[in-house]
Formats: C-alpha cells, structure tokens, sequence
C-alpha cells in the first residue's frame, strides 16, 4: 500500500464556511486514513489562530495562511511573515484604493470597521460562496478582531474586498513584484473579493515542502478544496478533488468532485480511494 499524505482545506471542505465543527464522517475518514497509515494535514488560507479550534482534532501537521506557516508534528518547517516594509506599504496602497482590508497574523486576524459594514452591504446579492464564507467567519468564534486591537504583529497575508475590480488596477501594479493577487474569475454581483498573497508561498508550494520533508512523491499527496486560493495545491497535488459546493473554476482544474460536505463527501471520496474503510 502506498502511503498518501493528504491535504485538507477547511472552509467548505472540511467544514461548512466558517464554522469549526467537521461532520462525524469527516472525522471517522480522518481517523481511518491515519490507522491505515496515511498522513492528513489541514491546509487552509485561515491564520493558525484562526484554525486553532480545529486542532482538537487529529492531525498530522498544518498549512496555514495559505502556506506562509508550515508544522509537520511539532516541527515548524517554514515560516515566512511580510516584512514590515512590505506591509506598511500594502496597507497604504489598498487603503489609498478605497480597498477594504483584513490582515492575518498567527493569533488570529484584525478587520477594520469599514469591512464588516462592505459584507452587511452587499449581504444576499448573488450567493456569493466568498461574501457568505467572510460573513460567517467574521461572525464566528475564529479570531477575528477589531483593528483597533492590532499591536504590531507579524503579518502573513490579506484579505481584500472592494466595490469595483479597478480599484485593485494600482495596487497591482504596485505591489505585483512581491505579492500575488489571488482573485476569483469573472463578474461577483458589483465587488470584488480576494487575497494578497507573498510570492514566496501558496498552498501548492506547501504541498512540495511537506512532501519534501515526508519523503514523499508529489504524486502520492492527495488534495481537498473548493475555491480560489486552492487552485495552486490542487494543481500541484497527485490527485486533486473539488467539492461539489466549490467555485466552477476549480471544479474545472480538479482530477474529481465528491460530495459537498454537508453530504459526508470527505468520507465518501476516502472510501472511493481506499484511503479508509467502511
């Protein structure tokens, strides 16, 4: 039996957006992919604070901020923070754009009063899978603080939201050399959502560094998303699967769909590979 390193993202994938509760088979699978021998990781866009709930549960390591910080056990493999340059400079451009923006730190995330008022404005137009994910984590026991709360801490990615796609034209331009603007395709209902992301990490390039540690093929890792900031580790994945509740994007570039979470479609697609038993 090949052993397999898997990768999980957490909102819409291991859990519905925003919550920090997986469904029973999702943890039976996990359980049962471990005692067969397999490794399983989280591998979110939520800051380690963020995510902390979660490790309640059984993992063997954990992608965090969308690969900016790595642990394999208790090893912590890479750690690669903005520099403070970088992120006075971010801030003041997006801001400068009438961006509204939500920092990432590793205990947890800061939003400025304008961010919560943008998702009450724009609440219900289209189902936006993105406009309800930021909802329900903004109102959820996740971490996520007033910005009026930030000391100064080492900052790891941002969230972006703004009214009109042009107003991210010159913090493109600006700010492409080090960061990647991670942005859903096509038109989203009159706003634009997504996340700055440094062009030293993402979720694919954390995919090889674990493997790499691990000592395992690329092509034995198996990765779970549904959404935009997925795209890298599902295309860098041996096998990559979407979620049936994921964006049509990434449903595009995914090996398979399974079932969406609240269907047990974590259980079902490790029961389909062989990855856990009945």
């Amino acid at each position: 039996m090949k052993r397999r390193v898997i990768f999980l993202d957490i909102d819409g994938t291991l859990t519905e957006p925003g919550k920090n509760t997986p469904p029973e088979s999702a943890l039976r699978a996990i359980r049962g992919a471990r005692e067969a021998g397999h490794l399983v990781f989280l591998c979110s866009g939520r800051s380690l604070g963020m995510l902390s709930a979660l490790l309640q549960y059984s993992f063997d390591g954990v992608v965090a901020s969308s690969g900016g910080y790595i642990r394999c056990g208790e090893e912590l493999i890479f750690d690669c923070p903005m520099k403070p340059e970088q992120q006075e400079k971010a801030v003041r451009v997006l801001k400068k754009n009438g961006v509204f923006c939500m920092i990432e730190c590793l205990d947890g995330s800061y939003v400025d009063e304008a961010f919560k008022d943008f998702l009450r404005k724009h609440e219900g137009e289209g189902g936006s899978s993105e406009m309800l994910r930021w909802k329900e984590q903004i109102e959820s026991e996740l971490n996520i603080r007033p910005m009026a709360e930030y000391r100064g801490q080492p900052v790891y990615k941002i969230v972006m939201m703004a009214e009109d796609k042009a107003q991210l034209k010159e913090p493109q331009r600006l700010l492409g050399e080090d960061f990647f603007f991670s942005i859903p395709q096509g038109g989203r209902f009159g706003f634009t959502d997504g996340e700055l992301v440094n062009r030293k990490f993402d979720k694919g390039k954390a995919v090889r560094r674990v493997c790499e540690k691990l000592g395992i093929p690329v092509e034995d890792s198996i990765a779970f998303g549904d959404s935009v900031n997925d795209r890298e580790m599902l295309e860098t994945a041996g096998l990559s699967i979407c979620m049936a509740g994921g964006s049509e994007e990434i449903k595009q570039i995914a090996d398979e769909i399974c079932p969406a979470v609240t269907e047990d479609g974590l259980y079902r697609a490790f029961l389909r590979h062989g990855l856990c038993k009945e």
